[in-house]
C-alpha cells in the first residue's frame, strides 16, 4: 500500500476548524486507511492508502467534513513525491534556517499570471524557485513579515495551496519512509 502525506490547509490556526490530532488520526483509521500518523496541530496525517493522489484528496476532503462539520483543502503527496521535493531542493545553498524556509504544495500546476505576480513579491534577500507543483520561498526575515509569504497562502494563486516549513517537509519524507 503506497504511502502519502496529506497536508490540510488552514486548521487549528485560529479558533474555528479546531481539530485534535487524536481525533483527526482516528477518523483516517476509521475510513480503512492504514497506518495513520500525525505531525504536529498544524494538519499533517501520513498513511497508507490504495488510492490516487486526486481521489485520495478528495475523499480526505469528504471525510473531514463529514466527520468535523467544515470543508478543509487537502493537498496530498505520495512518499517518492517528497522524497523528489527534498532531493531537488532549489534553494539548499541559499536557505540556512529551516524555520523561515517554506516549501508551498499545489493541487495543480500554477498558471504564468500566478508565476509573474509571486515573483514581484520577492523582497530583498528573499529567494523563490518553482518545482513541479510546490513553490520554495527562502524567507531571512521571517514568514509572518513577508508579503510572498502571505500570497502564497492566499486565494489568488487559482490552486489550492498550502505551505510548510522546512523541518515538516523533511520530517514528513522521514514519516513516509516509514
Amino acid at each position: 500500500m503506497p504511502t502519502y502525506a496529506l497536508m490540510l490547509r488552514g486548521i487549528n490556526l485560529g479558533p474555528k476548524r479546531r481539530v485534535a490530532m487524536g481525533e483527526l488520526r482516528s477518523a483516517f483509521a476509521d475510513a480503512g486507511f492504514g497506518d495513520v500518523r500525525t505531525y504536529v496541530q498544524s494538519g499533517n496525517v501520513v498513511l497508507g492508502a490504495d488510492a490516487g493522489r486526486a481521489e485520495l484528496e478528495r475523499a480526505s476532503e469528504r471525510l473531514i467534513a463529514d466527520r468535523f462539520g467544515f470543508d478543509v483543502p487537502v493537498v496530498a503527496r505520495s512518499g517518492d513525491d517528497l522524497a523528489r521535493v527534498v532531493s531537488g531542493n532549489p534553494l539548499a545553498d541559499v536557505a540556512d534556517d529551516p524555520k523561515r524556509y517554506q516549501v508551498s504544495f499545489l493541487s495543480d500546476e500554477l498558471g504564468e499570471t500566478a508565476v509573474a505576480r509571486l515573483r514581484e513579491l520577492v523582497a530583498p534577500g528573499e529567494a523563490l524557485a518553482f518545482g513541479e507543483r510546490e513553490v520554495y520561498a527562502w524567507h531571512p526575515r521571517g514568514i509572518a513579515r513577508s508579503k510572498l509569504s502571505l500570497a502564497l497562502g492566499g486565494k489568488g494563486l487559482e490552486v489550492t495551496a498550502t505551505s510548510r516549513n522546512w523541518t515538516t517537509v523533511t520530517t514528513l519524507l522521514e514519516m513516509a519512509r516509514g
